[in-house]
């Protein structure tokens, strides 16, 4: 499903992506959240960090946004997309889809 340019993907797309390499995987929880575990290759930039630091990422990189359910990095990947990304991603269910399903933290 594809919401305003961007594309939900799920935990295992996400992780065949990450195997694959070739992407910024970006985590836009607050600090505190990700104190409590975050995906390993995961960078931080808290959501409403993003307007301010948008103009330091690579537009044309393939970036996956994630937040603890999905929601504010659905805000982030259509806030990117509709900034110039051209290949962005949100991934469904966020964090806590990824540790139900298993998936390291770190």
């Amino acid at each position: 499903m594809s919401v305003a340019g961007f594309k939900n993907i799920t935990v295992a797309e996400l992780a065949t992506l990450l195997q694959q390499g070739e992407l910024r995987l970006v985590d836009v929880r607050t600090d505190a959240e990700v104190a409590r575990g975050k995906i390993p290759q995961g960078d931080s930039l808290p959501l409403h960090l993003l307007p301010l630091r948008i103009n330091e990422m690579d537009k044309s990189a393939r970036t996956v946004f994630y937040c603890q359910m999905g929601g504010r990095s659905a805000q982030a990947a259509a806030f990117a997309e509709a900034n110039g990304f051209t290949d962005v991603y949100n991934l469904q269910g966020g964090i806590t889809a990824w540790a139900h399903a298993g998936m390291p933290l770190a």
